[in-house]
This record gives C-alpha cells, structure tokens and sequence, in this order.
C-alpha cells in the first residue's frame, strides 16, 4: 500500500502524526475520516500525484499510527482546533507553507476547522460527505439520529463505549462501515480494509475514536457556534453520496452555501464510503476542480 510513498513519524508539538507523501507540484493534503485511517487514500492519492501534485496523506491524532494522547478534562485536545493545527504543524516540518486540502468525514470537519484557523494556509478545500457540525446538532432530525447514532454512543463517557467495541471491534466497526454507508464489504479494496481492522483492533485507538466524538458533541460544537456567519474564503468543493444518509436528508449543498465565498457541489453515485468505492471519479473531481485554483492563483 501507498507503493513509492514515504513514510514519516513527525513530532509536532506533543504528539506524533503519522504520514505518506509522494510526488512533485503542488502540494495536497489528505485527511480521512471514522472508522478509517490514512489508507483510505490509497488509491486515489496515487492518482493525484500522477496529475503532477505532492500529495501528503495523514493520520489524525487518535487515529492510525498517530499519537494518541489521554483526553484532557476539558476534552479540548480532540477537538477538530486541535487535530487541525497538528495538520498545519505538519505540513510546516514537510515545507509546505500552503497547500490544497481535501477531507473526508471528520477529516472534513478537521479541514473546515483549519479553513477558519488558518485560512492563510488553504489554498482550496475538498469537503467529502458532511453537513457542518453546527447543523447537525442543532437541527438534529430523526432519521439522521437514527442514521448516526454512532455520534451519540461513542461520547458516552469512558469507559463504557470503549468496552463495549472491544468486545468485538470488527463487528461493531463493519456495522458502520456497511451498515449506515449504503456500502457492502465488496466495495472496499481488501487490503484497505485490512489496514482499518489492524488499526480498530488496537484499544488505544478505540479510545481515540471515542474522545474525538466526546469532543464534538462539546468543544466543536462551541467553537462551530462561535463562527456562526464566518466563511470560509477558499475555493470549495463540496462532494457527496447520493445515497448517503446526509443527501438523504439534508439539501447537502444549501447547508454549505452561507458558509463559502466560492463553493462547488456534486454528487458521487453511492453512500458515504463513496472514497473507496468509486476512487477514479474522486480522483478526476478533485483533480478537475485542482486544475480550476492552481495554488499561485488562489
């Protein structure tokens, strides 16, 4: 996997943030979502570093083989502040002052964070398959409650959820993957899904897993709330499943349009997992929309 890639542990600030990168021209990062890993990139990032990109793809803290540090009493060390200023740090120490960005599921939302952060570092953002923060828990509907009831379960507090998983990591995490995804195991590369068992399998990223949600239901909803009327300036591409749960029922694209100065929104055949069952038209999207906000024009 990520054949030709190097493979980095970086320190920045008091964690470790696992990467891959490859490729020359502009540079790209990728950040995944739950219950994934870097890997879900594995055959899209190859793709885009043949359209002539440096493509960087991380782990978030929590995540991976990124650090996993104890949650901190006011849980804000899981708050996607956090996890995006790692993502910037890390960038920094790989040279990269500015850069693309393209984000699926929480690493969407850690991409919207670092959007209002530091916008002085996105040239453009790729935002896969979520409604903002904001909108989902003040507008909090049945069907979607029911859908993601996964947001819910895991900020329990420690250590309920955690041992509950443990019991059986697989099964609970391939009721997300396949269950509310609209995907079955034959949509995803098996050796990419063997790379988010290895992961889900370990405690440590249970608990991870657990503490981002812990934080969202708190710390990022605070911090969303808080932003209400900003946008951000970028270019945005806003990608969805037509099938998934959010286009199912939300106007997707009329929950980001306050939220953009210039923004783009197209619908990719399938669920949420629309990344790993449909990697060649992620690529040609995202590559097609790249080409449209070269970075010394944005």
């Amino acid at each position: 996997m990520f054949e030709n890639f190097e493979t980095h542990q970086i320190t920045v600030g008091d964690v470790e943030i696992a990467c891959v990168a490859a490729g020359k021209g502009d540079p790209i990062l990728m950040l995944h979502g739950f219950p994934q890993t870097m890997a879900l990139w594995a055959r899209i990032a190859p793709g885009l570093v043949a359209r002539g990109y440096r493509v960087v793809c991380a782990d978030l803290r929590g995540y991976g083989a990124s650090a996993k540090p104890p949650l901190q009493a006011d849980l804000s060390n899981y708050g996607f502040r956090a996890m995006a200023a790692d993502q910037v740090g890390l960038m920094r120490v790989l040279g990269h002052e500015r850069f693309h960005l393209v984000g699926h599921d929480r690493g969407a939302r850690t991409a919207y964070r670092m959007t209002l952060d530091h916008p002085d570092v996105v040239a453009s953002v790729t935002l896969m398959d979520i409604v903002p923060t904001a909108v989902m828990l003040t507008d909090l509907r049945k069907n979607i409650a029911h859908s993601y009831w996964h947001w819910f379960f895991l900020s329990q507090p420690a250590p309920f959820p955690e041992r509950m998983i443990g019991a059986d990591p697989d099964f609970f995490f391939e009721s997300c993957l396949f269950g509310w995804g609209a995907a079955g195991p034959e949509d995803f590369d098996a050796d990419q899904l063997a790379a988010y068992r290895k992961a889900w399998r370990d405690p440590a990223t249970i608990a991870g897993f657990c503490n981002d949600y812990r934080a969202a239901l708190t710390v990022d909803l605070a911090d969303d709330m808080s932003d209400s009327g900003r946008r951000i300036t970028a270019p945005a591409l806003i990608l969805y499943g037509a099938s998934g749960a959010m286009a199912k029922h939300y106007d997707l694209p009329a929950t980001w349009v306050d939220r953009c100065t210039m923004m783009e929104a197209s619908a990719i055949v399938g669920g949420h997992f629309f990344a790993d069952s449909r990697p060649d038209e992620v690529i040609e999207r995202v590559a097609a929309f790249l080409a449209s906000h070269p970075l010394q024009s944005c």
